[in-house]
This record gives C-alpha cells, structure tokens and sequence, in this order.
C-alpha cells in the first residue's frame, strides 16, 4: 500500500513539474515573438507594415483551453499556498485510488460462493468447504474460514468468531478513509488562509502606496481569490472519492452481514444432516 501511494504521488509530481516547464518555455516563446517582430520591422517598407497590421487584426484570437487557463491561474496564485493545496490534491488522490483498489478486489459474488460451500459441505466435509474458502479471495471469505476454524467447538463459537472476525474486517475496509476527509477539510482551509494573507498583503500595498487604486491592490486581491478556488476545487475532487469510497464500504458490509446469516443457516443444516 504504501508502495503504491509513494509510487502515484512520484508520477503526479514529475507530470505537473514537466507540464510547468513546458508551459514556461511556451511563455518565454511568446514573450519574444514581438521582440524578433520589433527587430526585423526596420526593414519592412510602409506598404508591407500595412499589410501585416491588416493580417494581425483579420487573424483571429487563440482561444486557449480550459486546462491551460486552470495551470496560468495555478502559476499567478504563488507557489506558497498553492503548493501545499496541491499536496493535499496529490495525497488525497493517492488513498482514494487505493482505497477503490482494494474495495474493488474485496468485492465477491457471494451468491455464488454460498452455493460452493454448500456443495463442498455436502460433499467433503468441513476440510473440504475449508479448501474452498482458501482458493477464494476476499474479506468475506476470511471470515467464512474463521468460522469453520471453530467448529468443533459448537455453531455458537462459530458465530462468534463471525461476529468478531467481521469487525477486524470491516476496520481494514474503512483504513485510510479518515486521511481523505482529512484532506477535505484541510484544503478550503490553506485557501481561506492564502485569502486572509492575500487581502493583508494588498492592504499593505495600500499604505505603502498612499492610493486605494484598482492597480495599487490587484495583486494581492487575486492572489486571495484564487487560493480559496483552487481549494474548493481540491475539496469537491476529494469529496466525490470519499463519498464512493463510503458508498463501497457500506455496500461490502452489508454483504458481509447477509451472507454471514446465510453461512450460519447452511452450518446448522449441515449439522442436523
């Protein structure tokens, strides 16, 4: 697990620290397109400056790309809060991922299963029901063979150690859960943060200036106001994984509690046979 948390957080940062020097070299790139244009106009004569101005005016404007607007506005809020805003995306993205993983290999046809136990009972035995539960993966099948661990001791010692296998269980499904609500909380947070620092900086801005301009508090007023977006932004990311994440577990505890009732029944038959 943690293998695989260090290993996606690695390939986040190398991809967003390509994707900043791409986009820097793209803006030192645009940035000297009108110098080499200023240098070479000294020897366009007057008829051809006319005909550029004219084809400068009829092209049309780029419309650049949601995601390239997103990484400019990334890039004008500072690399402070930002920075660990982006942390919490990155952290928070990694245990989600791994925590879908695992539910999504946790997850059995039960059904199924039930009907093999039933059919090993019946025709090997315990020992044979007991190599089934070993061939099949899952939380639901560790708690199966906790219970026919203790079935010489009676159905009442094999229910149990249902009951108390289930909780352990269930404990490792909900790992790493709290971590993401976490980093739910703690995004917005670092962005009201950055918003406070923003407004003080373009306060002192204002007295060093001795001018309440628009130019004079720009800088720090937008600094504020992206902070704040970019956390909500990592917030409702993390808050739809988290409510998936919850959505899973609740469903793979269900199954475990009707199923366990059903392995308990078919126990008791096989008893009474």
């Amino acid at each position: 697990m943690r293998k695989l948390i260090a290993f996606l957080t690695i390939v986040v940062l190398i991809t967003s620290g390509l994707s900043n020097y791409s986009y820097a070299q793209a803006t030192n790139t645009e940035s000297a397109t009108p110098v080499e244009a200023a240098a070479a106009g000294d020897a366009v004569t007057p008829s051809e400056e006319i005909v550029q101005a004219v084809a400068t005016v009829a092209e049309p404007e780029v419309q650049k790309s949601f995601h390239q607007v997103l990484k400019e506005k990334f890039i004008e809020g500072g690399p402070g809060f930002m920075g660990i805003v982006l942390l919490a995306l990155i952290f928070g993205l990694a245990i989600s991922i791994e925590r879908i993983i695992y539910l999504s290999m946790a997850s059995i046809n039960t059904g199924k299963l039930l009907k093999n136990i039933e059919a090993a009972l019946d025709k090997g035995g315990i020992e044979k029901a007991k190599e089934v539960l070993r061939d099949t993966r899952g939380p639901v099948a560790s708690i199966f063979s906790e219970g026919l661990n203790r079935f010489d001791d009676g159905l009442g010692e094999v229910e149990k150690a249902v009951i108390s296998y289930g909780s352990v269980v269930t404990g490792r499904l909900e790992a790493g859960v709290s971590w993401i609500s976490l980093f739910i909380a703690l995004a917005p947070m670092l962005g009201f943060m950055g918003t406070v620092i923003g407004m003080i900086q373009a306060f002192d801005a204002i007295a060093a200036a001795g001018d309440i301009s628009p130019t004079v508090v720009a800088d720090g007023i937008k600094v504020a106001l992206l902070t704040t977006v970019f956390g909500l932004i990592v917030a409702i990311i993390l808050q739809i994984f988290y409510n998936y994440i919850v959505s899973k577990i609740e469903s793979l505890v269900n199954d475990m509690e009707d199923s366990s009732i059903a392995f308990i029944d078919i126990l008791s038959q096989h008893i009474k046979k």
